[in-house]
Formats: C-alpha cells, sequence, structure tokens
C-alpha cells in the first residue's frame, strides 16, 4: 500500500526570516496529491514541526506550528508533532505506516535539506520504497549557511533544493513530478 506523507506544511514557513524561497508552487502541487490521496489512492500522514528552540517561527507561541488552511489535516487523518528533523524521531509514525500495510511513500514538504531530506533517508532506511515528489516541495536561503567555508558565496533556494534532490535520488527516494506519480 502506499501512503503520502506531508511534512511541515505549516505558518510558520512564512516567516520572512526564511529568507527567499525557490518553488512557489510546492504547496499546490502537494494539494493535488493530496486530493488523490484522499479521494482513494491511500492512507494520509500529516507531520509539523514543534520547535523547542527560542524565538523560532515554527513554536506554538509564535503560532507557527499551525497547518497551512489547503493542506490542513481532515478529521480521521494522522498527524504526528515532532521536535527534530526527523519525522520519525520521538513519534508513531513508523509503527502506524506498518499496522497500516504502508510499504510505499510518497514524500513532499518543507524544507527539502532538513526535514523532508532526514525523514525521507530514514524511511528507505526503515525499507520503505520512498518517492519524493520533488516539486512539492522547497527550499529557503535561510539554508545557505557557508560559514563553515570563507570565501565561499551562498546558494541560493533553487540550488540548495536541487542539491538536497540529487543527493536523495538513486540511492534513498525516487525523484518524481507530481504529475509523474499521478500519471498525467
Amino acid at each position: 500500500m502506499e501512503g503520502l506523507l506531508l511534512i511541515d506544511f505549516q505558518t510558520g514557513f512564512d516567516s520572512p526570516v526564511w529568507g527567499a524561497r525557490n518553488n512557489p508552487d510546492a504547496e499546490s502541487e502537494a494539494a493535488r496529491l493530496l486530493a488523490a490521496w484522499r479521494g482513494g489512492r491511500g492512507p494520509v500522514f500529516h507531520v509539523r514541526h514543534c520547535s523547542v528552540e527560542a524565538g523560532s517561527p515554527l513554536t506554538p507561541e509564535a503560532g507557527g506550528t499551525a497547518f497551512k488552511p489547503e493542506l490542513a489535516p481532515l478529521p480521521g487523518e494522522a498527524t504526528y508533532e515532532k521536535t527534530v528533523n526527523s519525522a520519525f524521531i520521538g513519534t508513531a509514525l513508523e509503527a502506524d505506516l506498518r499496522a497500516r500495510g504502508v510499504t510505499d511513500l510518497v514524500v513532499c514538504g518543507l524544507t527539502t535539506p532538513h526535514c523532508v531530506s532526514t525523514s525521507c533517508r530514514m524511511a528507505a532506511n526503515f525499507g520503505f520504497a520512498v518517492t519524493l515528489a520533488h516539486d512539492a516541495c522547497a527550499a529557503y536561503a535561510a539554508n545557505a549557511d557557508v560559514s563553515w567555508a570563507p570565501g565561499r558565496a551562498p546558494m541560493g533556494p533553487e540550488e540548495i533544493h536541487a542539491a538536497a534532490v540529487s543527493h536523495l535520488h538513486a540511492e534513498f527516494v525516487t525523484a518524481r513530478r507530481t504529475a509523474e506519480i499521478l500519471g498525467g
């Protein structure tokens, strides 16, 4: 069975603190996937990040843990809260996937190089076949800290996204466009 895993589509990622973002269509592509799964394709699993870092836009106090309206869970859809990058650490996600008979996952979310990447890697290591809907994911300029490499120019969000997807594809995931996943 194929499940859909939506990671961190929450209002805290609308904060300007993240900087420039690639792929303004990530949410609409994710909504297309969600509609297909809600239409009978398989179970849906929502994850949100509840930061424990002071000042983070992803804290309940900042209001950043609310799901984006177009991707909010419906009653009965599984929802998980995490405080680290992986959707599997500190949650019942793996056990629930296995209990539902899920063997394959389609994953999308925010941000590509962080929670999406970490969750995809863990899912693959747990033995799930993972498809990454790369056009239903996005990265931000804030992901471009190059302080470790003096003189290196920061990458833009599109480069960050492409690098993250490239590191995952063919080892941990099969990266595909939403249209390909949906057969169109």
